[in-house]
């Protein structure tokens, strides 16, 4: 799609970037809004498995749409992604209690997974890696723009209207979507003689599914040496070395293993995994801090996590446009990564809204100057006939990382969670409820747990409703839940930084390949500037 002329680019990519932003809008907007609705679908517990299942199927989609969209061009597998997300999103909005809720997440996610996939590589279409940069700005900028008004708008949705209208407020735009990449993207027809990978497909889900799984479950579920996660270990492993085999001798491989031959293919996967198990991880709860520790209302935790958006909003389209003058990128990796390890670094002691504030501010700047890069270098160092599968094995790298990082993060919390409540109510400055009316007591026992700080109407409601005397004590409770909370978070956000530290001593071993000035370039060439060997009958 190079030779078409710039009218019909611009055209094509505001059709993407409005898939794009009817994708990433209707993830934004539950952000804050998610504790509020997993407390009303009485399913805390089940919490991280509505992020995780949404991560899992979005991983799954993204890789097997990768080297499918190589042999049967985009526009499908597009239209496709916006038609189950359309599905998933009016399904989620009918839960009428938690696992129903995850299902229909999970729908979605499949439908995510497709269009952040094809919409990325359909910039690589359209555009050589030179020019690509921009775009890949704005793209990030179209995610970042979603990220400002996402959260604030759930927040406020939640606090003043049923919260099924999330789900739903933006289907219209979705619909218009689909028409435009119906009407606007070019069909390109399929590559003759070329097969499905089915067999290694299986594999490749059949691995991840369980590994994913004994991330999610171990330290929550269950032990992590228990029989069951040492038996989803087990099989994930199993099924990776048969799929690796089956790769191996595959005509047409789901996932060519000579990519990783490629070093700029390699760490920037690698990169990714590393900021996002961090990135993910540790921002998944922000909320919790907000609204649980801080006690703001969900409408106003958005404006806490505004400022980060808007600075990776500016950043991002700022560096792009940087990039693509003077084809250098590596640069703003080592500058970005250290500027989100100190924002995440601030997250470990704040202690204010003000604090909070100021964390996301600079991890914006790091966001926004940092994580554009690695999707651009991989995109820059393999041939444009390979660009869909490469770029799905750069999602597939970070939707691992943050669905893993997520599990790990629950499992830090989970586990001092528990310490730090008892430490909190059972200390000798803790609240007596001894003096109160066992029945007034026995109702405010149940509050002794992180997942109502969730609820602010719900604490409020149940102070009113106590006598004078228990008031007191009640406030002086849920102080001490926050507190312990508190406490749990930044061991949380610590560990989340170290995460970080990892990927910055591994930005320095990515290679700096210049910048592509047109996907023309044969494969010859791509395979010599990045260390490996052509495919054999490649030009």
């Amino acid at each position: 799609m190079e030779h078409l002329s710039h009218k019909r680019k611009l055209s094509i990519m505001i059709a993407v970037m409005a898939a794009m932003f009817f994708a990433a809008i209707n993830q934004t907007i539950t952000s804050t809004a998610m504790p509020r609705i997993i407390s009303i679908l009485n399913g805390m517990e089940y919490y991280t498995w509505t992020i995780n299942i949404y991560l899992l199927t979005s991983t799954i989609a993204t890789i097997l749409v990768g080297k499918l969209s190589d042999m049967f061009g985009r526009k499908p597998f597009i239209l496709i992604g916006i038609l189950l997300f359309i599905i998933g999103a009016f399904l989620t909005g009918t839960s009428t209690d938690v696992f129903q809720f995850i299902i229909y997440r999970g729908i979605q996610g499949i439908g995510a997974g497709i269009i952040q996939s094809t919409a990325f590589m359909a910039v690589g279409d359209l555009f050589p890696p030179r020019e690509r940069s921009k775009w890949m700005g704005l793209m990030t900028a179209v995610f970042g723009f979603s990220s400002v008004i996402g959260p604030t708008l759930g927040g406020y949705l939640v606090d003043h209207m049923d919260w099924h209208w999330l789900f739903w407020i933006f289907l219209p735009l979705g619909i218009v979507a689909f028409v435009m990449i119906l009407m606007l993207f070019p069909k390109v027809e399929r590559k003759p003689g070329e097969k499905v990978d089915y067999l290694g497909s299986l594999f490749m889900t059949t691995t991840i599914v369980p590994l994913l799984l004994a991330f999610s479950w171990a330290g929550t579920k269950y032990d992590w040496g228990s029989v069951e996660i040492l038996s989803l270990i087990g099989g994930a492993i199993l099924s990776g070395i048969v799929f690796v085999f089956i790769e191996r001798y595959a005509k047409n491989p789901i996932l060519p293993l000579h990519l990783f031959k490629n070093g700029v293919v390699t760490v920037s996967n690698i990169i990714g995994f590393f900021m996002n198990f961090g990135l993910m991880g540790a921002m998944i709860y922000l909320s919790f801090f907000v609204q649980g520790v801080l006690g703001i209302s969900a409408t106003y935790a958005g404006y806490v996590t505004m400022p980060m958006s808007i600075f990776m909003v500016v950043t991002s389209a700022l560096i792009g446009q940087r990039i693509s003058k003077s084809g250098k990128y590596k640069r703003y990796a080592l500058i970005g990564v250290p500027i989100m390890i100190l924002g995440m670094g601030i997250m470990i002691i704040m202690n204010s809204v003000w604090m909070a504030v100021l964390s996301m501010c600079i991890f914006g700047i790091g966001l926004g100057m940092g994580m554009p890069v690695f999707s651009l270098a991989t995109q820059n160092a393999v041939s444009h006939k390979e660009l869909g599968v490469a770029t799905a094995s750069s999602q597939l790298f970070r939707n691992l990382g943050g669905t893993i990082g997520i599990a790990v993060m629950g499992t830090v919390m989970s586990n001092n969670l528990a310490r730090h409540l008892k430490q909190a109510l059972t200390s000798a400055d803790a609240p007596d409820l001894s003096k109160l009316d066992p029945e007034v007591a026995k109702k405010m026992v149940e509050f002794a747990n992180p997942q109502t700080l969730m609820n602010r109407p719900l604490i409020e409601a149940t102070e009113k409703s106590l006598p004078e005397e228990a008031r007191v004590i009640f406030v002086q409770m849920i102080d001490r839940i926050r507190d312990a909370l508190g406490d749990t978070l930044s061991l949380v956000f610590a560990t989340g930084t170290g995460v970080l530290c990892i990927s910055l001593v591994l930005v320095f071993f990515l290679k700096e390949l210049p910048l592509r000035t047109t996907n023309q370039a044969q494969d010859a060439v791509v395979a010599a500037e990045s260390g490996s060997k052509p495919e054999p009958g490649t030009n």
